[in-house]
């Protein structure tokens, strides 16, 4: 139980804060490179899905939140389960993950319209505002600065898709909630037949 709440809260806490000073040091879209130009902090916002993907306006942000919520409940249930059943302690470091990435994203949605003024390309946001915030609750914007566009190139003319555009190999920008839910899911996928193993069993002893 404490390796699991130690993830949760390392990755909320370092998300947390790492988002609170982008969104109070930075206007949108800027940038600071800290490695060249394949890795760059870009303050970017999205409406709630993970790598700045969008879904369905205000009432899908609403529909998307709901649901968010939803799932963390029932993951928080299984996590507690498996601690119950000893599980695979690989298995409850995956669930732990998913579950503080998308508990980190909720918490953007639920609270950042309301205790954040607007975020634009020429002002900084500003924390509890007197006028208020820029949203009401679960309609916040979910924020995102790691970017790893790690190739640029132009494609070949005769590339059967975007031939003669510009590619950016990795062009989604993201947060370290998406960070913590991708890496669960990959651990899930890659190790799954050794987090659902079942136990050995002791061989019989045969006795003469």
């Amino acid at each position: 139980m404490k390796k699991s709440l130690f993830i949760i809260l390392l990755v909320l806490i370092s998300d947390q804060i790492l988002k609170i000073w982008i969104k109070t040091t930075m206007t949108l879209g800027q940038e600071i490179h800290v490695f060249g130009n394949w890795f760059i902090i870009h303050f970017t916002e999205n409406e709630g899905m993970a790598f700045g993907l969008s879904f369905g306006g205000e009432t899908g942000k609403l529909i998307l939140s709901l649901f968010r919520i939803i799932a963390v409940i029932i993951i928080g249930i299984y996590i507690y389960r498996l601690q119950k059943r000893s599980a695979h302690p690989g298995l409850i470091i995956t669930f732990s993950l998913i579950f503080a990435g998308a508990l980190g994203n909720i918490i953007d949605s639920a609270f950042y319209g309301l205790i954040f003024s607007q975020s634009s390309y020429h002002t900084v946001a500003t924390i509890f505002p007197p006028d208020g915030g820029y949203s009401s609750f679960l309609h916040g914007k979910v924020v995102d600065m790691l970017y790893f566009p790690i190739i640029q190139t132009n494609l070949p003319q005769w590339f059967p898709i975007n031939g003669g555009q510009q590619f950016i190999f990795f062009r989604p920008v993201f947060n370290i909630a998406d960070s913590a839910i991708t890496t669960g899911v990959l651990m899930l996928l890659f190790f799954q037949k050794i987090f659902f193993s079942k136990k050995p069993t002791s061989p019989d002893i045969i006795t003469e």
